[in-house]
């Protein structure tokens, strides 16, 4: 006699706890969550130049907008036709994933950076001998006997 088959759900796949794979929390009506290891799907400038554009000619909503081209979030467009707005179809061309960069500060005049080196050098050792006068002032005020009153 042959055993059923037993179908494997995401809970199954991925490491639950036993709540989790009791209730099936990882499942629902429209099928499994992405498991783990599933990239996200990427579109190309082209197709998403073509997405808005077919969109503003056609008077499209973003929901319909999304089911027509199957996008699987209509905030994706949204996110999207800012882009177009805002850079034109160009922008779409740029990768702007991740945390942009500082960058570095920008080089000095050589004269400038000169100065600022003298400056430090003057600044230091005006802190050095003030602290050598302070220093000579609390030894000489230690010597001198304290006056009675």
């Amino acid at each position: 006699m042959k055993m059923p088959r037993k179908i494997e759900s995401v809970s199954d796949k991925m490491n639950c706890t036993p709540i989790v794979r009791q209730y099936g929390i990882l499942n629902n009506d429209w099928g499994d969550f992405m498991p783990k290891g599933v990239p996200n799907k990427r579109y190309t400038a082209e197709f998403k130049k073509h997405v808005i554009e077919t969109m503003r000619e056609e008077g499209l909503n973003y929901k319909e907008t999304a089911r027509r081209f199957e996008i699987n979030s209509h905030d994706r467009i949204q996110h999207w036709e800012r882009i177009y707005l805002t850079e034109g179809p160009e922008g779409f061309l740029v990768e702007n994933r991740g945390r942009s960069s500082k960058g570095r500060p920008p080089k000095l005049d050589k004269q400038v950076e000169e100065d600022l080196i003298t400056e430090n050098q003057r600044l230091r050792a005006e802190n050095d001998y003030l602290k050598n006068l302070q220093a000579l002032v609390l030894r000489d005020e230690r010597r001198r006997p304290k006056k009675r009153r």
